[in-house]
């Protein structure tokens, strides 16, 4: 009996984990097993792989195969262990030196021909294998240039089974075999950055707007259709900062397991923007599916924008669904086997009409839905979800003075007073884990470092007393009271930011 070995890595969630590739030829009738807890498409594995070796000029079909992905007790999915269980057979039956691949990390898919496919995943895995301190990774070469955005690892590019059992035995024979060729593939141009200047007049949603890019705030605009709410929303991503290298990776990773295999993007340096179809589900939104755990619409949308549309539309349980990731950042998927924890860290952007029919306009004389309609349509967006919105703004159809008037400010022009906000916070929290206004803590805020004077609290104060605010809506006033001052470039906020901030958070209608 003979052993051959080899590492690869596994995705859950959208983090790798290290699975160590073990087959052994041993006696017996023939037969290919594979152990270690696997999915459907892992155990269909066998059957790629003998027609994989024989058509490159290796068998298997007659030997008795054995193959264990270890850890056994960690559940794993996939075609990507495709390659490592081929080469970890071929090495036990002794058509290569074992050794020639231990330690090397191997992902693909086998086509039955012996090619090398494509696998989702790839960012997550080589970021996984070099934080394990493994140097050498062979991916497929339509994965390649996308494993080269990780630095500190070398990404070698197959294209066919045989050409690296080639390159193996020559490497036994201290000779060198070149890396197989891959296809070339350019980055794609940005697509261009919508403008804020095509909104129309719309001033309150337009500063509401920059108080949410520079503190990183979440946003709730009602109108009527046509009145510019989604063109608000789609130029939200402009106005946010550029993603650091490390954001970046992380986002780009998420891509990588959530886009077809093989599309690279390259390294993405703008924020995401996520606009789910209102009749989404509720694994759609937060992760899930059966079989293997994917994420959902909050992770996509991860350093990013979540844009809901028509949100009294979504189902309940979608809605309610947000509360834990808008609060902590990130979201839990719990199955009967396992529980994936997924990063959720984006900005929430919704949109609604007045009323179902969307003509609640002014007196409300075109409308004709009932007024239990009414009142029932904008109650589905329940109060512990509005009160973790922090900028509730109304939007009105331009007027035809504002139609024939001078565009707004650009986005270029906002996103200057934007970075010059972020700036300042990211030297005010220098050291800690968060850098915008909106991440802080309330009890931060409210500590004696940070604290404002009775002065300056008086409407926010009043307010709490009434029962106007709850202690998380005074926390949030004061978070954008903060990213109101670091807009015009205060060292504290004062009265007048602390009463806009109350004031942005409570001018939508009462049934709101």
């Amino acid at each position: 009996m003979s052993l051959g070995r080899t590492p690869s890595v596994g995705v859950t969630g959208v983090s790798g984990f290290l699975v160590e590739v073990e087959a052994e030829i041993g006696s017996g009738l023939p037969s290919f097993t594979i152990i270690g807890l696997g999915d459907r498409a892992i155990s269909q594995a066998p059957d790629r792989v003998r027609a994989a070796c024989r058509h490159s000029g290796w068998s298997v079909s007659q030997k008795h195969v054995t193959v264990n992905l270890s850890p056994a007790g960690i559940a794993k999915s996939g075609t990507g262990f495709d390659v490592a269980i081929a080469l970890a057979a071929l090495a036990a039956a002794d058509v290569m030196p074992a050794w020639t691949i231990d330690g090397i990390v191997h992902l693909g898919e086998l086509g039955l021909d012996g090619t090398v496919r494509p696998v989702p995943g790839i960012l997550p895995a080589v970021i996984e294998a070099r934080r394990l301190g493994m140097r050498e990774i062979v991916v497929p070469a339509a994965n390649a240039a996308e494993a080269r955005l990780v630095g500190g690892v070398r990404v070698r590019p197959a294209t066919r089974l045989a050409s690296l059992v080639a390159g193996y035995r020559a490497k036994a024979r201290g000779d060198t075999v070149p890396d197989d060729p891959e296809p070339e593939c350019a980055s794609p141009a940005e697509e261009p950055v919508p403008d804020l200047r095509d909104v129309l007049g719309q001033e309150a949603a337009r500063l509401a707007l920059e108080i949410a890019a520079a503190g990183g705030h979440h946003v709730f605009f009602l109108g009527p259709p046509g009145a510019g709410k989604t063109m608000l929303a789609e130029r939200l991503p402009g106005l946010l900062p550029r993603l650091s290298d490390a954001e970046a990776l992380e986002v780009s990773a998420i891509r990588s397991i959530v886009d077809p295999p093989g599309r690279h993007r390259g390294l993405q340096l703008r924020p995401p923007f996520e606009a789910p179809h209102h009749g989404a589900s509720p694994a759609s939104i937060v992760g899930g599916g059966t079989g293997h755990i994917r994420p959902g619409a909050v992770t996509r949308a991860h350093r990013g924008v979540l844009f809901l549309d028509e949100a009294p539309e979504f189902a309940p349980a979608v809605l309610q669904s947000l509360r834990q990731p808008l609060e902590s950042g990130r979201v839990v998927v719990h199955r009967a086997r396992e529980s994936v924890d997924f990063p959720a860290a984006f900005q929430l952007v919704m949109a609604a009409n007045p009323c179902p029919c969307g003509m609640l306009v002014g007196k409300g004389a075109d409308c004709i839905c009932s007024v239990p309609r009414r009142r029932g349509y904008l109650a589905r967006l329940s109060g512990p979800l509005l009160d973790r919105v922090d900028l509730q703004v109304p939007v009105s159809a331009p007027s035809r003075a504002v139609l024939a008037g001078t565009p707004g400010e650009s986005t270029a022009a906002v996103r200057e007073r934007v970075l010059a906000a972020r700036e300042r916070q990211a030297v005010r929290w220098s050291g800690m884990p968060w850098a915008a206004n909106a991440r802080v803590p309330g009890p931060v805020f409210r500590s004696v470092s940070w604290r404002l004077p009775p002065a300056a609290l008086g409407a926010l104060t009043t307010a709490y007393e009434h029962h106007k605010v709850t202690m998380r809506g005074f926390d949030r006033c004061l978070r954008v009271a903060w990213t109101l001052a670091d807009l015009r470039g205060a060292a504290r906020p004062d009265g007048d930011d602390v009463a806009l901030a109350l004031g942005m958070r409570h001018s939508l209608p009462t049934a709101a």
